[in-house]
């Protein structure tokens, strides 16, 4: 099937899971009660996923509160009562983050039989979303390795245990977020795609990274402002990644300022192609949808693209994220009509 169409992972958790339209939402429910309430809104999830016409779905990350953080929970060495003000994605907003106080390993797989819980209830491809070594380091303060690198490698490792796992329990596609590729460049070449490498060594599944500019929170909207008339940064880092063995590249394209003549960059990798604004309450029509899918084929074969979100749904509403849901599978099946 030409241009299956899939999600960058998160979407919003259902009121009575958590506190709703959060990046770091509180869960309501405890215990054994809130284990059944997380399976709940992923069957909820996968089924509207299924219904809006998405191929790859996802548990859309209802069994972490964050995407970095709530897949850490577990981790040994990271002291949660050690605060660290730290500035994120450079200083774009600062928070108080958990600090690592020593060598970090797992302490139990943290989504294995979550997994193997979605897989048992849909037929569609399975995406399962893991944080990137890179922004990992971006979003904790490291008290005990002292060089950003060698911290990324070791929760690289970690990774790699975890996906291995994930892939053991039928997950057809690991994806690792990295937004922080786009802010720093320069480590990215160095030591970023090494570390991305490493957590994905050994997968025969598929593998992706997700590269976006954040989601549709007002830090993020405001430094998009800065960004100029053309956002260029994917320019620095695709030939790197394009060398990379990750099989899918996630990227932003709808409403934003990159060129997507930038998917040249990616000759050798199969391209998700943002489709969807997450910055914006606005429901897209399938037209729109079906001209970002248009645009792309200008830089990437029919067969090497799969239309997703910019990046996750999760600080909007359901019903907003239920009808761009729908806006993507319907602006694929349309761009299939006219190209198949």
């Amino acid at each position: 099937m030409l241009f299956r169409p899939t999600v960058a992972g998160s979407l919003p958790k259902p009121s009575w899971l958590a506190e709703t339209q959060k990046l770091w939402p509180k869960w309501k429910l405890e215990g054994t009660e809130l284990d059944h309430a997380k399976r709940d809104a992923a069957l909820v999830w996968i089924k509207l996923q299924e219904d809006a016409g998405i191929e790859i779905v996802s548990d859309g990350e209802q069994f972490r509160t964050h995407f970095v953080h709530g897949f850490l929970e577990t981790v040994e060495g990271i002291d949660w009562d050690l605060k660290t003000k730290m500035g994120i994605r450079n200083n774009r907003y600062v928070v108080d983050v958990p600090t690592v106080t020593g060598a970090v390993k797992r302490s139990r797989p943290v989504h294995r039989d979550e997994a193997a819980f979605c897989r048992a209830h849909t037929k569609k491809g399975l995406k399962w979303t893991l944080p990137g070594p890179m922004t990992i380091c971006d979003t904790l303060a490291d008290g005990h390795y002292g060089k950003r690198a060698d911290m990324a490698m070791a929760f690289a490792d970690i990774l790699n245990e975890e996906a291995l796992e994930l892939e053991a329990v039928g997950v057809d596609t690991i994806q690792f977020d990295e937004p922080a590729f786009n802010v720093f460049m320069e480590d990215v070449k160095e030591w970023g795609v090494e570390a991305l490498d490493r957590a994905a060594r050994g997968l025969k599944c598929t593998t992706a990274v997700h590269i976006c500019y954040g989601y549709g929170i007002e830090a993020n909207i405001e430094w998009k402002k800065t960004l100029g008339s053309e956002w260029r940064q994917y320019e620095e880092t695709f030939p790197a990644i394009n060398g990379s063995s990750i099989d899918q590249v996630s990227l932003e394209c709808a409403n934003s300022h990159v060129p997507i003549s930038l998917i040249g960059l990616l000759p050798d990798k199969d391209v998700l192609v943002g489709c969807i604004d997450v910055a914006s309450t606005d429901i897209e029509t399938p037209e729109t949808v079906a001209a970002t899918i248009e645009d792309a084929l200008q830089y990437a074969d029919a067969e090497r693209i799969f239309p997703c979100t910019n990046c996750g749904l999760t600080p909007l509403s359901r019903d907003v994220a239920v009808g761009k849901l729908h806006a993507l599978g319907a602006g694929a099946a349309l761009a299939r009509q006219r190209y198949s």
